[in-house]
């Protein structure tokens, strides 16, 4: 059973039995609407069934940045049949999935209704220091890649890293090779100095697809309005995500701290510069007790592996926006509060889509 079948069946089944009933909303912006980072329900095997289609549906997306490789821990030669596996999942379902190749293709997706699969690292451990490996892999589509995943690689220390590498001179040879490339870097989980690093080094924007705003929760997986400060002027965007780390644990967030750290960000780095990157789910996550012990075991296996950052513990669910339809509470909060439909449609993706059409271009 391939890695991408079993965390869709393992991790979500009992969730879309128990979650079907998302609404179908639509994000309701005249734009594109993209999540900078989320799981996408996946089968190597057959075609969704109609629960897990229904889901995609009422996600209101034009576009999710989807993770391959995970936090670190597959090869080069494992993430590259990672990539075979989703390729496959995405040609089981030509009417509901569109692998994303260009610009071009996010206007696609919104106009035959499917959801176009922005193929993306976290982690750079699968290029195995070799920059040889950057081209490998963008000629396999992957669009978006990191430099660090909490620990250090040989390109740049990550957020848990003690003592700090910063970008190394390989990684600053990497930063250039992506930019040539037509790749988009990402440093999310990269720490200060390797982000501020990277920015610096970078001809093109840099996106922060999934984090927090340290100021509002002090946390070494979010960002400071120093960091976002000098990403927003270089243009780049930062995405804020859903996870328990944008408070103290083991509360689960309230859509009011989310809304605190989305304010923040705009109010540092301005409209043209903070979108959405949930880092969650689509569909609901289950908090049924079986779907928690799963959830714990998970957390454990990251603990013993190193990857795992403090606080973990919470899914990764912002109460309010634990639904399909995510983006379409955000859009309406946004509203709510007293944004303009032209903020909110750079939020929810137009931001995210310029960064891309200044990036995937060699």
């Amino acid at each position: 059973m391939s890695t991408t079948r079993r965390i869709f069946l393992g991790a979500a089944a009992a969730s879309l039995a128990a979650c079907a009933t998302a609404s179908a909303a639509t994000a309701r912006t005249a734009g594109v609407v993209i999540n900078g980072n989320l799981v996408l329900p996946m089968d190597t095997e057959k075609p969704l069934d109609q629960e897990a289609r229904d889901l995609v549906k009422a996600s209101g997306l034009t576009a999710a940045k989807l993770t391959i490789g995970g936090s670190g821990g597959e090869t080069r030669a494992q993430t590259a049949a990672s990539i075979v596996d989703i390729d496959k999942a995405v040609a089981l379902n030509p009417d509901l999935y569109l692998k994303v190749a260009s610009v071009a293709d996010l206007a696609r997706a919104r106009a035959s209704g499917r959801l176009g699969i922005i193929y993306s690292f976290e982690a750079s451990e699968m290029l195995e220091g070799d920059l040889a490996a950057i081209d490998q892999f963008r000629a396999a589509g992957v669009l978006v890649m990191g430099l660090s995943y909490n620990r250090t690689t040989p390109f740049a220390s990550g957020t848990m890293s003690s003592p700090p590498t910063g970008l190394t001179e390989l990684g600053r040879r990497a930063v250039e090779r992506m930019n040539a490339k037509g790749v988009t870097i990402d440093v999310s989980h990269s720490d200060e100095p390797s982000s501020l690093g990277a920015i610096a080094a970078s001809s093109k924007p840099v996106l922060i697809t999934h984090a927090g705003a340290a100021a509002v929760h002090a946390h070494p997986r979010n960002k400071s309005d120093r960091l976002m400060k000098a990403l927003a002027e270089r243009g780049g965007v930062i995405g804020i995500y859903e996870l328990s780390y944008l408070t103290t644990a083991p509360a689960q967030p309230s859509l009011d701290v989310y809304f605190a750290h989305l304010t923040h960000a705009l109010k540092v780095c301005g409209e043209d510069h903070v979108g959405i990157g949930s880092d969650a789910l689509l569909w609901p996550f289950d908090t049924s007790p079986e779907s928690m012990a799963q959830w714990n075991k998970s957390l454990e296996e990251r603990k013993a592996a190193g990857v795992a950052a403090p606080g973990e513990g919470p899914p990764p669910f912002v109460t309010g926006l634990n639904r399909a339809d995510r983006c379409a509470v955000i859009a309406d909060e946004l509203r709510r509060r007293g944004y303009s439909t032209r903020v909110v449609d750079k939020v929810l993706g137009g931001n995210f889509q310029r960064v891309f059409a200044e990036t995937w271009t060699a």
